[in-house]
């Protein structure tokens, strides 16, 4: 009886420890895109790369006896989560998303909602400012196009030469990150404007809530389409579906 979760975020890894602790019955594998070379440790089996599309992860599916997918993977994955609804229907398994609720501004916030990175850059607009970009790596060089700016960038790895800018500063750390730090640090570098994703979660919501406090605008991004397939918020909520679809007895109560 085998789960295969997509993971990269937060709740993969604690879907992970729920698992081990409530369910360890469950063979579970966790499937990792590869993008960060030092992922969260996790305590179940790992594998990193691509399936080779739609038709890899359907023979994946059959290979590795697959009764139960949940997709785990970063609110902004934009592939991923199509080639699992489109696998998983093909293969007769269940799909399960675990999906964050978006961040949604609060009273004194300065968003400008943007549908992608490109539009992010020209939000900036033409005259330099100091800008703190959290959106990860690899959404980097598309503000090459906008190299008039001081760029601020926080990253889990080094950046390497994804922003070739003539200012360009790299902090590299893994949240999670409190709103009085994160403060302390636009005040610091004299950020005069954010660009984040809307990721969502607790971890770096810091940020927003420092960017409020300083009287901020933020450029926010907004995530890509995702398929419509059953979804729940909480990790604690994927046993109980499991038994739901039959695919799991439990004497837990679950």
């Amino acid at each position: 009886m085998t789960v295969l979760i997509l993971g990269g975020t937060g709740e993969a890894a604690a879907l992970d420890q729920h698992l081990a602790e409530q369910a360890p019955e469950i063979r579970a594998i966790i499937s990792l895109a590869g993008h960060t070379v030092d992922p969260r440790p996790v305590n179940l089996p790992v594998r990193v790369g691509g399936f080779g599309g739609v038709e890899g992860l359907r023979q994946y599916l059959r290979d590795e006896g697959i009764i139960a997918v949940i997709d785990a993977t970063h609110p902004f994955a934009a592939i991923m989560p199509f080639n699992a609804e489109h696998a998983c229907k093909a293969e007769g398994v269940p799909l399960l998303a675990i999906r964050r609720a978006p961040w949604h501004p609060d009273a004194g916030d300065d968003w400008r909602d943007v549908p992608d990175m490109e539009a992010a850059a020209a939000a900036l607009g033409e005259a330099p400012r100091r800008v703190f970009l959290t959106i990860g790596r690899l959404d980097l060089p598309v503000f090459a196009e906008a190299p008039q700016h001081h760029y601020l960038v926080r990253a889990i790895e080094p950046i390497g030469d994804r922003l070739p800018v003539p200012h360009v500063e790299v902090i590299q750390q893994r949240g999670p990150f409190r709103a009085q730090d994160e403060e302390a640090l636009l005040r610091e570098k004299r950020i005069e404007i954010l660009v984040s994703k809307n990721s969502g979660g607790d971890a770096t919501a810091g940020k927003l809530i420092a960017a409020r406090r300083l009287g901020l605008p933020v450029i926010m991004v907004a995530r890509p389409p995702k398929p419509d397939v059953e979804t729940v918020a909480h990790v604690d909520q994927v046993l109980p579906w499991l038994v739901a679809q039959g695919l799991f007895v439990t004497e837990r109560g679950v």
